[in-house]
């Protein structure tokens, strides 16, 4: 097995844990509202305060998202992105930016496709950290996570709040780079985190790792991503920002001037209230 501690991502956390603080981790969709409007809001993000990013395979049936997030898949499906594209984008990126950890967070049916072996070596290739596959679970992971493993790519997990002890451990035992919780049942986007919860949550979590773990789902606001903050070693958000894409189109779906500018200022404003949040996390 490859030796995961000398990676983007487990350094990023390290860093952060030296400076004393949580992160933010950023979820945009590849290729939304079109590659280019794409590509340059991706490589605008760590300026802007993203310390890792979550890049979105858009794909046609993403039951796990809600109607933001779905709707950004539809349009980047009809801008013509592909998996392929979106390795293109990591590659892209990598030219400028070695040291920002890029996961790929979507459906295993794409990657079915393509086929794990292949995907996973040209994943590695392009310069792509961590997979989150949100319908891969523990039990039929072995054919990606393991030729994932292989080649250093970090298999990252999914714990919910109707996770019970005896599935955490499962969960766990595939578990790299770091946990993400989900905060909330449902889809994305349609409710809001309670931070109260998430610190009881987390408590249990740390009791059988020492992964960092990030929370998504149900952070949207500046407030919000602080009041994670305090206790996870990362808030992640992604709807708000999908949000921000989509209320900056025209009527015929092009982008207006100012829409990457609005996505990296938003970003900008969680990253702050992230940095300036009370860390009582155990792990940071």
């Amino acid at each position: 097995m490859s030796n995961f501690g000398d990676q983007r991502i487990a350094r990023r956390f390290a860093s952060m844990r030296q400076q004393g603080r949580s992160g933010l981790i950023t979820f945009v969709t590849a290729g939304d509202p079109d590659l280019g409007t794409s590509m340059e809001i991706l490589r605008r993000l760590p300026a802007a305060g993203a310390d890792i990013i979550e890049l979105g395979m858009p794909f046609s049936d993403p039951m796990a998202d809600g109607p933001a997030i779905q709707a950004s898949s539809q349009r980047a499906l009809r801008a013509g992105q592909t998996l392929r594209r979106t390795l293109g984008m990591v590659a892209a990126f990598r030219q400028a930016d070695g040291e920002t950890p890029i996961v790929l967070m979507g459906y295993y049916n794409p990657i079915y496709s393509y086929g794990p072996a292949a995907f996973v070596v040209d994943a590695k290739k392009a310069g792509v950290d961590g997979l989150i596959v949100v319908d891969l679970p523990p039990e039929e992971a072995d054919e990606l996570f393991m030729p994932a493993s292989a080649v250093g790519i970090d298999s990252i997990m999914l714990a919910t709040p109707t996770t019970d002890e005896a599935r955490l451990s499962r969960v766990l035992d595939y578990a790299r780079g770091f946990v993400y919780y989900v905060s909330i049942t449902g889809v994305t986007g349609t409710q809001a985190v309670d931070a109260e919860r998430v610190e009881t949550a987390l408590t249990r979590i740390r009791r059988h790792t020492e992964l960092p773990i990030a929370v998504g789902f149900g952070i949207r606001t500046q407030e919000q991503a602080a009041a994670v903050a305090t206790s996870a070693d990362a808030a992640v958000v992604g709807s708000a920002l999908i949000g921000e894409v989509a209320r900056s189109l025209e009527s015929d779906g092009t982008p207006q001037r100012p829409l990457v500018d609005r996505v990296v200022g938003l970003v900008s404003s969680l990253a702050q209230g992230v940095r300036m949040a009370p860390v009582r996390g155990p792990s940071v």
